[in-house]
């Protein structure tokens, strides 16, 4: 079934050339395309070698900074990343192995007449525009220098002709699509009732012969780890900033300093709906023409903006670069040179308030609204001096925070024997206690440091000793452990908070279950559903219709219900575990899918059943290929180098 494509794991290798006209055509203004691999020639730590190619850690932790520039990736997820951008690179390398083994290749007039779809600003006619200008729309519109992009777009070709060769004699048969629309038409609803452990848990009770039992047959993992108080003294850069005092002249000076700053180009805020016309044939260009015509009329006659361009606007974005269509068409502040030519010399030779006309870009059909204009000028003092003020003063306590604690780096060097109280004393600190504590326990008061630096020094520092300043939000802290109190098997009046916890969850859980076996076998049995599940406290619910790709919202996914499908009206399904949580459903209603609605979508299930097919068969080919490699001893890897990923150090 081509619809089980969602049990078949995605291939992270994509088309470059299909990543570069999306990120170019997916909205008006120029969106960043994703940065190509940079120069790996600093690092000889080859983590794989593929023929005379080697991919170094430096490459793969170069292109996961890349990465982390637009995307928030936690350091414990940094090894899969990194695994992932190796397997990119492996692809890229074999398939170069190949082609030169093959005599495939991407010649440079192939290059340029690509290049010339997806920077069509690149040429003027038939003409390549100067080099200069060349590299500079390469820079802002890839972020990429010349060669890297250029690189970017032969790999991304030579990956299409490998897929081409691969793929070219697969087709689709009459079997495979009706299977295909069946498992996208066929939809069912069902009474369904989700079953919770956390919402049973206020009805569980446990007593003590309980706890104790269940203290006594898992003691060992009852583990209390070590605990230390500290003592410490803080340079509180809050106290110092709200004794500071910052004057007009510094202010001035400071705004002076950073003119540029407050200078505001000639700009324009503009909102505007996009009809995409890249890649279409003229004759649908034509009707794509009419209907912005149409919706310009609707604009011109007082209908709301916003509510046409959600209705619609083609502006939808890329991932990580959001589109307009969703804000109302709002494009916020353009300044000149932003956009391209045509958009441009609309957007700023209208007034404000008005409406264009149609106006035809290489992305298709725009209308654009005025919302506000403003000419270029510098922000006067009067008018920023307030903004100037806070990251002035932040700045000035800052630095004097940062002195005093350089001082009390070089007291603590000459001697880290010293009283805590007498440094602080001397330095006008303040003196605080913390409870007892843990490595792993938060340690809020302290405020929050880089790699958990607090907690590090505590458990490095010895009795009597002193820290040397450790910087947080809240200022400098110099730490002095007071007491260690060792770890220990705990007693059970140290963890019987955990111990009831643990209980009440087991029974919750337990408890979970038996309701969820209950409630099946009395509606097997003939009962009604909604009366089964009150009579046993719970709540019965009823789901809209969906089909596989569809779901029960919060509850679970058509591919989590697969079972139901296979299911008669009436049945009832055996309980599906979910995690931590249970599902009992009966069916109530099914739709087969509809024969007269195959012609409607046979050609789009025909291309989902074929890409789905080339998929496999391209991974089967990378598979091949690798293997082929690795056993000529062409393609060694050393996985083993990549370990220092996700280390915080």
């Amino acid at each position: 079934m081509t619809g089980s494509s969602d049990n078949t794991q995605k291939l992270f290798s994509r088309i470059f050339l299909g990543v570069v006209v999306l990120a170019l055509s997916g909205g008006m203004l120029l969106y960043l395309v994703p940065s190509g691999p940079g120069d790996t020639r600093t690092s000889t730590d080859a983590v794989a070698k593929v023929g005379g190619q080697t991919i170094t850690v430096a490459e793969i932790r170069q292109q996961l900074n890349q990465i982390k520039q637009t995307n928030q990736v936690p350091p414990m997820l940094e090894p899969y990343y990194a695994q992932r951008i190796l397997q990119q690179l492996l692809l890229q390398k074999e398939m170069e192995y190949e082609a030169g083994q093959l005599g495939i290749r991407v010649s440079n007039d192939e290059i340029a007449d690509r290049i010339k779809l997806i920077l069509p600003a690149a040429f003027n006619g038939d003409s390549p525009i100067a080099p200069d200008q060349y590299a500079s729309l390469v820079q802002s519109r890839t972020q990429m220098t010349v060669p890297q992009f250029e690189e970017m777009v032969r790999q991304g070709m030579l990956q299409e002709k490998f897929q081409k060769l691969v793929t070219d004699g697969i087709s689709a048969g009459p079997a495979e699509l009706q299977e295909e629309f069946v498992y996208r038409n066929q939809k069912v609803k069902l009474d369904y009732a989700y079953i919770k452990p956390e919402d049973l848990l206020a009805k569980i009770t446990v007593d003590d012969a309980e706890v104790n039992a269940a203290y006594e047959m898992n003691k060992a993992k009852y583990q209390v780890p070590e605990k230390r108080v500290v003592r410490y003294a803080i340079v509180d850069v809050n106290q110092i900033r709200q004794s500071m005092q910052v004057s007009d002249d510094q202010l001035k000076a400071q705004y002076q300093k950073n003119i540029q700053d407050y200078q505001v180009p000639n700009r324009v805020h503009v909102e505007h709906i996009l009809l995409m016309t890249v890649g279409k044939p003229d004759a649908e260009v034509e009707e794509i023409k009419k209907k912005a015509q149409d919706i310009l009329n609707q604009a011109k006659k007082g209908a709301n903006f916003e509510d046409l361009a959600k209705k619609y606007s083609e502006d939808g974005g890329t991932p990580g670069n959001p589109g307009s269509r969703d804000k109302g068409g709002d494009l916020g502040w353009i300044v000149q040179g932003q956009t391209v030519p045509e958009f441009e010399k609309a957007a700023f030779s209208l007034p404000k308030g008005s409406i264009s006309d149609l106006i035809k870009t290489q992305y298709g059909f725009h209308i654009i609204k005025i919302i506000d204009k403003e000419a270029a000028h510098t922000k006067p003092f009067d008018e920023v001096k307030d903004s100037i003020r806070t990251p002035l003063l932040l700045s000035e306590a800052d630095k004097q925070a940062g002195n005093v604690a350089d001082q009390l780096s070089q007291a603590i060097r000459q001697s880290n024997k010293v009283s805590i109280d007498d440094l602080a004393k001397q330095y006008h600190l303040t003196v605080g206690e913390t409870r007892s504590v843990a490595a792993t326990d938060p340690l809020v008061e302290l405020g929050n440091s880089p790699q958990t630096k607090v907690s590090d020094s505590i458990f490095r520092l010895r009795q009597g000793e002193l820290s040397l300043p450790v910087q947080t939000d809240r200022g400098y802290l110099v730490l002095s452990v007071k007491q260690i109190l060792p770890a220990h098997q705990g007693s059970l009046e140290e963890v019987r908070e955990k111990v009831v916890a643990e209980l009440m969850q087991e029974k919750a859980s337990a408890e979970a279950r038996t309701k969820a076996d209950e409630l099946a076998k009395r509606v097997k049995a003939g009962e009604k559903f909604d009366a089964a599940a009150k009579a046993l406290g719970l709540e019965a619910k009823t789901s809209e219709e969906f089909a596989r790709a569809g779901s029960i919202p919060n509850v679970a996914s058509g591919k989590q219900l697969a079972a139901a499908f296979q299911l008669k009206t009436g049945n009832v399904g055996p309980p599906l575990n979910l995690g931590a949580n249970w599902l009992v459903y009966e069916v109530v209603d099914k739709q087969e899918a509809n024969p007269a609605d195959f012609e409607k979508q046979k050609k789009e299930i025909t291309d989902a059943v074929l890409q789905n097919k080339r998929s496999i068969a391209f991974e089967a080919f990378r598979t091949a290929l690798e293997d082929r490699l690795k056993k000529e001893g062409k393609l060694q890897v050393m996985p083993e180098k990549l370990k220092g990923f996700g280390d915080l150090g």
